[in-house]
């Protein structure tokens, strides 16, 4: 097929997957009056490739067969370029929500490919491959489940009292494995065609049964899936995104799921977890600062709008605040692309630059915070003490707020802004995102840990010797300083904990 259109995709979902939403079974998921939303924003991906304008970053061809660029596998920096192109021109059509029903999918597939191209056994590296040919030629959406429950976090998952707390095996047939337990933070698992599972962290002697990776079917008998409401509700006047742009998580359990072999990627290998974990973050990471580039954008815009609004642009303080907004974007841009263009290679497989994507991560989440206290600061209080949509349709009401709310600006446009403002920073979605820039795709100190992980600092340290004049220090004491490139692309030189938080 290659291929699908978003009404195949929708209806691909219609297949009596067992979904829980606000208390109750969700009959089916493209129907529902807030998970549909859901579902037919995630169908944008599969909108793209008739786009006359993204097709050429959507669709990718190769020979007689043409499908999803997604799965299209990064051989050098241009690919990875591309990659980062298409995830922002998505992310962009998703009004700053990030699609990630493919994008986060293939990370997983590129990084279980890494991982299994370092092992003799080629029948995992079969396995793999089939299933990404799969994957691909029917278009998939994919999500991936990775974050266990963890429950005590100073045990391993074998030290736990509940071993359901972490994925794991319970039972190994001749014909697969069933699994048991629950990953949380889930995205867009009621709205996918397949969930791949991957371990969230290191794993030691004893931990065997929970040092597994599989793909089952989002309708396989046994897997459930407990939604989040946050972004629940609708008023388009003040939420002129998630009313139209929703993203759900959900706690996913898995009940003894079957999973027949050809859908095993890895079992009873602790000493693969930590790799699998780690390196499906070195491609996630660059995934998320490249989605995150439109809500930068969106927010520079909005503060530059707001101001010229309210008749402040002028403003020597106010010219501030925008000058550090820009850059605060195009760093996190500037760094995302550095990460492309110093990318490293494993195998037939290039990987961004492992130090540069968590500096761009890092970059992003470290100061997200202080640039939606910016734009909130340009803005005002009526973020939060504004009108409602009724009120402005009310033919009553709707003269006195245009006399008395407009700016610069009349009071329709400058009321617009407002409340992409207030979806921004201040109502749920804006809370969504702050958080997400915290937790999602690791956090801050998963980030400099990472960073800490892979930096290789010889270089640095011998121009400092050289300046010092201590040219001469003994081979011994040579022997003890780090040595190598900066940027080591995951030589480790510090011993720092494997453990990833997505």
């Amino acid at each position: 097929m290659g291929l699908r259109t978003a009404e195949q995709f929708l209806n691909g979902l219609r297949d009596g997957r067992e979904v829980y939403y606000q208390g109750s079974r969700v009959k089916v998921v493209p129907d529902h009056p807030e998970l549909g939303v859901a579902a037919r924003h995630a169908a944008i991906d599969f909108e793209l490739a008739d786009d006359p304008d993204l097709g050429v970053l959507a669709v990718h061809n190769e020979g007689e067969e043409s499908y999803s660029a997604y799965f299209r596998i990064p051989r050098n920096s241009e690919d990875l370029l591309a990659r980062t192109k298409l995830i922002e021109a998505a992310t962009n059509r998703g009004a700053t929500l990030v699609i990630l029903i493919k994008e986060i999918g293939t990370d997983a597939l590129f990084a279980l490919k890494r991982v299994l191209s370092r092992e003799a056994d080629h029948r995992a590296q079969e396995r793999l491959a089939s299933y990404m040919a799969r994957c691909r030629e029917g278009d998939l959406a994919l999500a991936v489940a990775q974050t266990d429950a963890k429950g005590d976090r100073s045990k391993r998952p074998s030290e736990q009292a509940d071993p359901d707390l972490y994925v794991h095996v319970v039972e190994k047939r001749s014909d697969g494995i069933v699994v048991r337990g629950a990953k949380i933070h889930t995205s867009c698992t009621p709205y996918v065609d397949e969930i791949i599972v991957l371990p969230s962290r290191s794993m030691g002697k004893g931990d065997e049964a929970w040092s597994v990776a599989f793909a089952v079917p989002a309708a396989a008998p046994g897997l459930r899936m407990y939604a989040s409401d946050f972004l629940h509700g609708s008023e388009p006047f003040t939420r002129p995104i998630s009313t139209t742009h929703k993203m759900v998580e959900t706690l996913t359990v898995f009940d003894n799921v079957f999973v027949p072999w050809e859908r095993v990627f890895f079992h009873d290998r602790p000493d693969l977890a930590g790799a699998a974990a780690l390196t499906f973050v070195e491609f996630h990471r660059y995934t998320a600062v490249s989605y995150k580039l439109p809500l930068l954008d969106a927010l520079v815009g909005a503060g530059i709008s707001i101001a010229q609004a309210n008749g402040i642009d002028r403003a020597g303080h106010v010219r501030d605040k925008l000058t550090w907004l820009a850059g605060y974007a195009e760093t996190v841009r500037g760094l995302a692309e550095l990460a492309a263009l110093r990318c490293g290679m494993e195998g037939d497989i290039a990987y961004p630059d492992v130090f540069t994507t968590n500096l761009a991560k890092w970059t992003f989440a470290r100061d997200f915070h202080r640039a939606l206290e910016t734009v909130q600061d340009l803005a005002g209080g009526l973020l939060v003490t504004g009108p409602s949509g009724q009120d402005w349709e009310s033919p009553e009401i709707r003269p006195v707020l245009e006399k008395y709310l407009c700016g610069a600006w009349p009071a329709d446009k400058r009321l617009a802004i407002l409340n992409l403002i207030g979806e921004l920073t201040t109502r749920h979605y804006g809370g969504y995102q702050a958080v997400l820039a915290i937790h999602a795709e690791g956090s801050i100190e998963a980030e400099k840990m990472a960073m800490l992980r892979v930096y290789n600092p010889s270089k640095a340290v011998r121009l400092a010797m050289r300046l010092a004049g201590l040219e001469s220090m003994s081979k011994r004491e040579s022997a003890q300083a780090p040595g190598g490139d900066p940027r080591s692309n995951g030589q480790r030189m510090v011993p720092v904990p494997t453990t990833t938080a997505t």
